[in-house]
């Protein structure tokens, strides 16, 4: 589990648990407190996030053996190992969650939390994903490219957005946020979220695998749709840095506290990594 959850790594979402809770704070409350009363929501947050790692490399999902530049889990381990690994770092994620909310707030958390893990959202993700590149549903590679394009954005808006949703959401929940801030921490993550995605799918496509840290080209290789498969590579670019910018705008809205949500938003689309 510490090889999984320590693992080097960019620790996106727990940040945006903690940015997000310090967007919506209180008049009066510094950083450090806003962060120490939200840190539970992150910790849980990384830990679902670690979770759906070691089951997404393992032979029967993705198969990949190298994750944050080190070996995969069942490849340090082994499967057995990994699988068990994930379901303990999974079960961990609601009892941190649990025992560190406020109570006023815990209730909704856990299930802003469980409905971003489970069947409509990153598993279901997940299994849509792999239907496709299983045969278990239409095939959609003669389909037009707007009908590809509209299912990418539903799978991953699923199996990637959907924890991003929850991390500022949960870091607003910490800070007992009413429900336009709540509205517009969402819709923030809305569009960062396929800004991340469409990045990462130009990253496999163009990246350096010691730079990225995972095997990169493997999505092409397995015929798999993409952005830049889809769309190309300069249109889906376009795309990223125009959802980028308008995550960018709603960091305005919630004013000078957002500043590092917004510098957030324009990092993701230049990273290499």
């Amino acid at each position: 589990m510490r090889y999984a959850l320590l693992a080097p790594g960019k620790r996106l979402r727990p940040a945006l648990v903690l940015w997000a809770a310090e967007a919506v704070a209180p008049d009066g409350l510094s950083r450090a407190a806003a962060w120490e009363t939200a840190a539970p929501a992150a910790v849980a947050v990384e830990m679902i996030h670690a979770y759906s790692l070691v089951h997404d490399d393992l032979p029967a999902m993705d198969d990949d053996d190298l994750r944050r530049g080190r070996p995969t889990c069942h490849r340090a381990f082994d499967e057995a190992t990994a699988i068990l690994c994930g379901d303990a770092l999974q079960a961990r994620a609601f009892a941190v969650l649990a025992g560190g909310m406020p109570a006023t707030t815990a209730a909704r958390a856990l299930g802003v939390l469980a409905t971003a893990a489970g069947p409509d959202a990153l598993v279901g993700g997940q299994a849509d994903d792999l239907a496709f590149e299983r045969g278990w549903q239409p095939d959609l590679s003669a389909a037009p490219a707007a009908d590809q394009l509209a299912w990418l954005e539903r799978v991953h808006r699923r199996k990637t957005g959907a924890l991003f949703r929850a991390a500022v959401i949960l870091g607003g929940l910490a800070m007992e946020a009413d429900e336009p801030s709540l509205a517009l921490l969402d819709e923030y993550a809305r569009h960062f979220g396929l800004a991340f995605q469409i990045a990462d799918d130009l990253l496999d496509a163009e990246g350096d695998e010691a730079t990225v840290g995972k095997r990169v080209g493997k999505d092409a290789g397995r015929g798999k749709l993409t952005f830049p498969t889809v769309a190309g590579v300069e249109p889906s670019r376009r795309r990223a840095a125009d959802l980028a910018a308008s995550a960018k705008t709603v960091t305005a809205t919630l004013g000078t506290r957002a500043t590092a949500l917004g510098r957030l938003a324009e990092w993701i689309v230049a990273r290499d990594h």
